[in-house]
């Protein structure tokens, strides 16, 4: 209950912390705020139906409100609230100025006193305003009108395969393309494997195939294109000493799904030959990993594993020790190799200063 059932309130925290420093605001109390401005848009009454009975539970917090279905609102109202409580605090008129013999950090608290006190009034007041003209709390509107659709999206095999091919392509063009799809990806993701995880313990049928683990199991082993074909391949292939130099640096953090090396080091990026693989290769093995898991050769994922964690050992971990996965995801690096040795070949032909 604590890790993902959990991920949300950690999530706000967190993002209060980091959005403030942005503002030059240091310390954890700004996370603090934002914890508080999330908790007050929420009910902290639970209904719920037990032996035909509607029992009422009071002064509590429901767990969609804390795990990954409470990730959307959260963030919003984590950047909202921070972006306010900054604004407040640069408002003159709102600082308590303290005597010099009071000491800095006393003084500090106090002039943060009013800030916080009206950022999160507003954002409950909000919340509250919400409720008021909707009948619905602002989580139902955000999970039923943004996330849950969303969901229904990624969940199908071309939403996902979109997704991927956004982020290959900021990748070519340089931009670091899994942080770029992120705020969609993660909370989407994470949710599912939450949900699988849960049903998993509860003895249910598992409900998701595209969850965060897919993702990391068949879209990308080595890192973001499926780069551990493209090392194999030049070590099978590669005839330029400059290729092979990188792939030996890049083979040790490419087991744990580190590929910047090789992305800007070969380079895949602003590189037409093999921007063409690097985009197409994991549309391929996740349709692959996708089919498998449809036809029920490899289990759905039901555990949250670490996305460093080496290809084979991760589908192992991520399945319960499904050999069905292992066995999809060797498939999918092999199909990865075929894929990438044609554009190794002629890369082959090329010069150091057209690569």
């Amino acid at each position: 209950y604590v890790t993902l059932s959990f991920l949300t309130i950690y999530a706000v925290f967190l993002i209060g912390i980091e959005l403030a420093k942005l503002n030059k605001i240091s310390g954890v109390f700004p996370g603090i705020i934002a914890v508080m401005s999330y908790l007050s848009v929420n009910p902290m009454i639970f209904e719920f139906l037990h032996e035909d009975a509607t029992v009422v539970a009071e002064n509590v917090l429901a767990k969609q409100y804390t795990d990954t279905k409470g990730l959307f609102l959260g963030m919003f109202v984590a950047i909202v609230s921070i972006e306010l409580y900054a604004w407040l605090g640069r408002q003159k008129r709102l600082q308590i100025t303290m005597p010099d013999s009071v000491p800095g950090n006393v003084s500090a608290s106090f002039s943060a006193l009013f800030p916080t006190i009206f950022t999160v009034t507003i954002i409950a007041t909000a919340g509250f305003a919400i409720k008021a003209l909707t009948g619905m709390y602002a989580y139902d509107i955000i999970y039923n009108v943004v996330q849950r659709p969303l969901e229904g999206i990624v969940q199908g095999l071309p939403g996902i395969l979109l997704l991927m091919f956004i982020a290959q392509v900021f990748w070519v063009i340089g931009i670091h393309g899994n942080q770029m799809v992120k705020p969609i990806r993660e909370p989407l993701l994470l949710a599912a494997i939450a949900v699988n995880t849960e049903a998993f313990e509860a003895g249910k049928e598992v409900p998701n195939i595209i969850t965060m683990p897919f993702w990391d199991m068949y879209m990308s082993m080595g890192g973001s294109g499926v780069t551990i074909g493209l090392l194999i391949a030049i070590l099978i292939v590669g005839k330029r000493e400059d290729m092979r130099q990188i792939t030996k640096l890049s083979l040790a953090p490419g087991i744990f799904n580190i590929n910047e090396p090789v992305i800007f080091g070969m380079p895949i990026m602003l590189n037409p030959i093999l921007a063409i693989p690097f985009i197409l290769t994991p549309l391929v093995t996740g349709t692959i990993g996708y089919v498998a898991t449809s036809l029920g050769f490899a289990a759905k994922a039901v555990v949250m594993v670490p996305w460093p964690m080496p290809p084979i050992v991760n589908a192992y971990l991520a399945t319960a020790g499904d050999i069905g996965a292992v066995i999809t995801q060797v498939i999918c690096i092999v199909v990865a190799i075929l894929i990438y040795l044609p554009f190794v070949l002629v890369m082959n032909r090329t010069t150091n200063e057209v690569a």
